[in-house]
C-alpha cells in the first residue's frame, strides 16, 4: 500500500471537521495515512490527527504560517511532499485548498481534481466525482500518468465517526522552508462572529431579497441562535450591501453541504443552487409558489418569511427545550 498525505486545516488549534472527514476516509482505504499541519498552533492538533487515523504527523510550528501565504505554503507543502513521497494527497476544497494545491500540482507536474463530492480509494488509485456546469451534471475523475494524485473534497460530503482516542501518531517537526515571497500578510481583519464558517456548519440559514431589508436579517440570526446554525445569504443581498461577501452562498460565494439548509426569501437562481444543492435536507420559505428553489427543496413553505420565520423560531425553542 502507498501513502496518503492529508493537509490538515485547523482554527486556533482545533481541527476542522473537513479534515476529520479526509483523515477517516484515508484510514478506511488501508493505506498509510500521513498528516501535515502548519502554524504556531499546529502542535495542538497532533493528538486529534492521530485519533482520526494518521499514523504520522508532520508539523511546521512557525508563526509565519499562521495566516495563509501562497508562496510560503507552497514551498513548505512541496518540501514535505518530497520527504513523505505520497501517492495520493487529500485536502479540503476550501479557499485555502483551492488556491494552494493547483500551485503545488503545477510545481510537481501532477494532476489535481477540485471541488469533489465523492471519493473512492483503492490502493494507489483514486476516483472522485465532481459537479460541473453549476451542478447540472457530474464528472467522474480518474488520474492517468500522474505520480501524485491530488483530490480536493467539499466539506460535509464524507461521514465522520467518533475519533479513536487510543490511536496516536508519530510527530515529525520541520523548520519552515525558505520561500521567495511575493506577497506579505500585514493584517487580517476578522468579523465578530464566533459561529462556524459556512463551509463547516451542519445547519445553515440563508436569506435573500424576500427579507425586504437588511434589518430583517435579525430574524435569521434569532433562528440560527436557536438551531446552532450559521447564517448565509444570496448574492443579491450581498451586492445590495445588506451583509458581507463572507456570508454569500453560491457559485461566486461559498459552496456548502450541511445536513439542513433553510433558504428564506431566496428565489433559487442557478448560481445560488450551485452553492447549496449538495445539502441533505433543504427547506425553502418563499412567498412565490413558483420560485425555482422549490424544485430543489425537500420541504417548502409558501408565505411571507417575516411572518413564518419568527413562528418557526418559537416552535424550535419549544421542541429543543423539551
Amino acid at each position: 500500500m502507498g501513502k496518503i498525505l492529508v493537509f490538515a486545516e485547523h482554527t486556533n488549534g482545533k481541527l476542522k471537521r473537513s479534515s476529520q472527514e479526509l483523515l477517516q476516509a484515508a484510514a478506511a482505504s488501508g493505506n498509510t495515512v500521513v498528516a501535515v499541519a502548519f502554524g504556531s498552533h499546529a502542535g495542538d492538533v497532533t493528538a486529534a490527527l492521530g485519533h482520526n487515523g494518521a499514523s504520522e504527523v508532520h508539523v511546521v510550528k512557525d508563526a509565519s504560517l499562521d495566516a495563509y501565504n501562497p508562496e510560503a505554503f507552497t514551498a513548505n507543502i512541496a518540501a514535505i511532499i518530497g520527504k513523505v513521497q505520497p501517492t495520493i494527497i487529500l485536502a479540503s476544497a476550501s479557499s485555502t485548498g483551492k488556491d494552494l494545491f493547483p500551485r503545488v500540482a503545477a510545481r510537481l507536474g501532477v494532476g489535481v481534481a477540485s471541488d469533489c463530492t465523492t471519493l473512492t480509494i483503492s490502493g494507489d488509485n483514486v476516483t472522485a466525482v465532481k459537479p460541473m456546469y453549476s451542478g447540472k451534471c457530474f464528472a467522474t475523475v480518474n488520474f492517468e500518468n500522474s505520480a501524485v494524485k491530488i483530490v480536493l473534497m467539499r466539506a460535509n460530503q464524507l461521514p465522520v465517526a467518533a475519533a479513536d482516542t487510543s490511536k496516536t501518531a508519530n510527530v515529525v517537526e520541520h523548520a519552515a522552508a525558505a520561500a521567495d515571497l511575493k506577497t506579505l500578510i500585514k493584517e487580517i481583519v476578522k468579523g465578530a462572529s464566533e459561529k462556524l464558517d459556512l463551509t463547516e456548519a451542519n445547519i445553515v440559514v440563508s436569506g435573500g431579497r424576500g427579507l425586504k431589508e437588511a434589518a430583517n436579517f435579525k430574524i435569521l440570526n434569532d433562528l440560527a441562535d436557536v438551531l446552532g446554525a450559521t447564517v448565509g445569504a444570496s448574492r443579491a443581498v450581498v451586492d445590495a450591501g445588506w451583509v458581507g461577501h463572507g456570508m454569500q452562498v453560491g457559485q461566486t460565494g461559498k459552496t456548502v453541504a450541511p445536513t439542513l439548509y433553510i433558504a428564506v426569501g431566496i428565489s433559487g437562481a442557478i448560481q445560488h443552487l450551485a452553492g447549496m444543492s449538495g445539502s441533505k435536507v433543504i427547506v425553502a420559505i418563499n412567498s412565490d409558489a413558483n420560485a425555482p428553489i422549490f424544485q430543489k427543496a425537500t420541504y417548502g413553505i409558501v408565505g411571507d418569511a417575516l411572518d413564518i420565520v419568527p413562528k418557526l423560531t418559537e416552535e424550535f425553542k419549544k421542541a429543543l427545550h423539551h
